[in-house]
């Protein structure tokens, strides 16, 4: 076999492996858990998706309202009403701080974590600000892509496994799909951000322009200062992007060689 062949599909598994363990298979054990958890249906909830969601969240930001003994433990968190997450890992983390929300109570600020598949930290206290300055609720956009995030990484982890499988010069293409994925969930990020700084409503007691909130970095919103940052997720999908990279390229060399 061509070296560079070899090295294609080292490439592409890795990435498959990080897309995997990353994203799909925590998004597909936790599937529609918050769900059942809403409907008051937490004993329904599976052995096997709770320890997915213990093991995934070890270490994970909780809200301060969560009682210390429920932490890491999704059948305390649920019998103690404690605000859940889901088990993917976040990809960007939001923080507000405010004068009425003293480093004492919330040393990080007010947290919030994007998911793929939803949201974690402490959402319902974000909520709560968004309805402040007349700004909708987190979970009124990106409803689209939170629904077909699990098939779109399927199909997307069917694609490397036969770009791994067939040595296929148009398949080879698909590769540039996960290596985009940094660049995708920035620009849908950033869509949204706009989406909701432009489209304020009148309920909110502080009444504000529309703006554009921070997309990187450190801003001001009204009283309250703004921290925008990439998190452990959005750094394992830069890894799956530079492996795709990798692995497009190796492959296209291979097969100009072969072909010569």
């Amino acid at each position: 076999m061509h070296t560079s062949l070899k090295k294609a599909r080292i490439f592409a598994l890795l990435a498959l492996l990080i897309l995997t363990f990353s994203f799909t298979f925590p998004m597909i054990a936790f599937n529609g858990v918050l769900t059942q958890i809403d409907n008051q249906k937490g004993d329904e909830v599976s052995p096997f998706s709770a320890k997915v969601w213990n093991l995934y969240n070890k270490g994970r930001y909780k809200s301060i309202s969560t009682p210390k003994d429920a932490h890491n433990n999704l059948e305390k968190m649920i019998s103690s009403a404690s605000e859940i997450g889901v088990a993917s890992l976040p990809i960007w983390a939001v923080s507000l701080e405010a004068p009425n929300y003293p480093k004492e109570a919330f040393p990080q600020g007010i947290p919030v974590f994007f998911h793929f598949d939803g949201f974690s930290g402490e959402v319902h206290e974000m909520n709560t600000i968004n309805h402040y300055v007349g700004m909708d609720p987190m979970w009124v956009g990106g409803v689209f892509e939170r629904e077909i995030g699990i098939y779109a990484l399927l199909l997307l982890s069917l694609f490397i496994i036969y770009f791994i499988a067939y040595n296929n010069k148009y398949l080879n293409y698909v590769m540039l799909i996960p290596a985009s994925l940094p660049l995708l969930f920035i620009a849908d990020y950033s869509y949204w951000l706009y989406w909701f700084g432009h489209n304020l409503h009148d309920w909110g007691a502080f009444k504000i322009k529309p703006f554009m909130p921070t997309v990187f970095g450190d801003g001001k919103i009204a009283q309250f200062t703004t921290h925008s940052y990439p998190t452990i997720g959005f750094y394992m999908l830069v890894l799956i992007g530079l492996f795709s990279l990798l692995a497009f390229f190796a492959k296209q060399k291979a097969l100009k060689e072969m072909q010569a």
